[in-house]
């Protein structure tokens, strides 16, 4: 839960405030957002998001949400751009990052109301205000409700990484108030486009027919391979990516580099500053332990009591707990195992992956272990596709699962309503079939759905095979769930 006071209400001097402001709101002085917070090269969100606060219809506040490192405020300060180069005078653009220390003890209404107040906002002039870890605000739901509900004049754009507080208490206070965005890490073909090495995809109502049409006009590969790798070990984040574009490093130091500020950053902060801070957790070595150990176990079904037996003194309940406050901090998610039933579904074990395979690699701190193992590298390429598949499924809103039944195990499920799709990650086209026959036996549904899938296979159609599984080459496949998920991102948001 966020902060609360124990004592009267401290407030800083008033120059102190105006000082604060004053460096968190460049734009006030020239009008400009500084380069440096506010890169040319945006992702998608940026400006969707901005065109729908600019037109407020329906009217919603609006929430990115995504691991840290991911962009996050860099969208807020590309959005803050784009308002500009509308028009909008810099005095009614107001930014707080709310974990400042002067911010987190000033009621966050308090300095809305003044704002409003001193700049005369009126609903056709709002406030937009940009709320930068937004969940630091003690009553930050409450004031959210406030000012919809009381039709403050303000449009509003946060971000937070840490889904626990937006969701934990305040599910009511959000209905019909304010939208989630997610911003996941980077996708594969974002990276390459960051390095002006772009690959189109055509781009079809949804996944299936896309890959139909890929397969139709196949895209030229060529290097996509090396880059992946590269992209593989160093992770999703920008700021470990921007490098690559103005450096020969090679693998070992771009892995080693990327290790340390995944750990500083997106793991112990996660562990140590946003779970404590939104659930009161006053021990967090436990935690870290448990992270360290499903670290070790991407891509295989969960066991909570063989888990819990090899950390002494973690009960289920606390495992299940610790667990949810991972997915929360978007370090980890999990998938439940495909039955074509709801109700058996929950019942049967989950598998684990990280939302990053390199934020992995930083909890197990593998150094330059994975270069040298190539299980682990295929452990890894899993995790890849699955996080790919996971941003398309929060943009798309389709299920994503594995099937287990007995022996038997299919990899990722991609369940849309209309045109499923099953995908098997290999890393040789000698990779056996079994499960994909078993469950094509099972569920007729998935009959011409089915996909093996590894580096360097040669895309042919279900229908074109003998045994109706197709193949696709991995890099294929992961371009076209990102060009996917940027359609999806964008009809949403329309």
């Amino acid at each position: 839960m966020a902060r609360k006071r124990t004592g009267p209400t401290w407030e800083p001097a008033p120059q102190d405030l105006q000082d604060a402001l004053l460096a968190q709101n460049p734009w006030w002085v020239d009008d400009r957002v500084p380069e440096i917070h506010a890169p040319p090269i945006e992702r998608p969100l940026a400006a969707l998001v901005e065109r729908r606060i600019w037109h407020d219809e329906p009217r919603r506040f609006q929430i990115i949400l995504g691991p840290r490192r991911v962009g996050k405020t860099t969208v807020l300060f590309q959005t803050v751009r784009h308002l500009l180069g509308r028009g909008i005078p810099s005095q009614r653009i107001l930014w707080l990052r709310l974990d400042h220390p002067l911010l987190t003890r000033i009621p966050l209404g308090h300095l809305v109301d003044a704002t409003i107040r001193e700049r005369h906002s009126t609903p056709s002039e709002p406030l937009y205000l940009f709320l930068d870890e937004l969940t630091y605000a003690e009553d930050w739901n409450l004031w959210l409700k406030t000012f919809y509900d009381e039709a403050r004049p303000v449009r509003i754009l946060g971000s937070s990484s840490s889904a626990a507080e937006l969701r934990k208490s305040h599910y009511e206070s959000g209905i019909g108030r304010w939208d989630e965005q997610y911003l996941a890490p980077y996708l594969f073909g974002e990276f390459l486009a960051l390095l002006g090495k772009p690959i189109p995809i055509p781009i079809e109502a949804n996944l299936a027919d896309t890959l139909d049409a890929c397969i139709r006009n196949p895209p030229r590969l060529n290097g996509a391979g090396e880059m992946r790798r590269r992209f593989l070990l160093t992770g999703g984040f920008p700021e470990l990516l921007l490098p690559i574009q103005k450096s020969n490093q090679d693998e070992t130091t771009l892995l080693l580099q990327s290790q340390q500020v995944l750990r500083n950053d997106a793991v112990e902060r996660a562990i140590y500053k946003d779970i404590p801070q939104a659930y009161g957790l006053d021990s967090p070595r436990m935690l870290e332990r448990l992270l360290y150990t499903l670290a070790g176990q991407i891509g295989g079904i969960l066991s909570p009591k063989s888990i819990c037996e090899n950390l002494d003194g973690l009960s289920q309940p606390t495992f299940d707990r610790y667990l949810s406050y991972l997915i929360q901090s978007f370090l980890v998610f999990t998938l439940d195992n495909y039955s074509g039933s709801e109700l058996a579904t929950q019942k049967r074990g989950r598998k684990l992956y990280f939302v990053d395979g390199a934020v992995r690699n930083a909890a197990l701190q593998r150094g330059t272990g994975p270069l040298n193992d190539t299980d682990e590298m295929g452990l890894l390429r899993e995790n890849l596709l699955a996080s790919h598949l996971h941003a398309l499924s929060q943009q798309s809103q389709v299920r994503l699962y594995y099937w287990r039944d007995k022996n038997e195990e299919v990899d990722l499920i991609y369940d849309h309503p209309e045109k499923p799709l099953v995908f098997e990650i290999a890393s040789s086209a000698g990779h056996h079939r079994k499960g994909l026959r078993a469950l094509l036996a099972r569920h007729k549904r998935f009959d011409g759905r089915c996909y093996l899938v590894y580096p360097d296979a040669v895309a042919v159609r279900p229908a074109e095979s003998s045994d109706r599984i197709g193949t696709l080459p991995l890099d294929l496949l992961l371009l076209a769930v990102g060009a996917q998920a940027e359609r999806d991102l964008g009809r949403r948001l329309q």
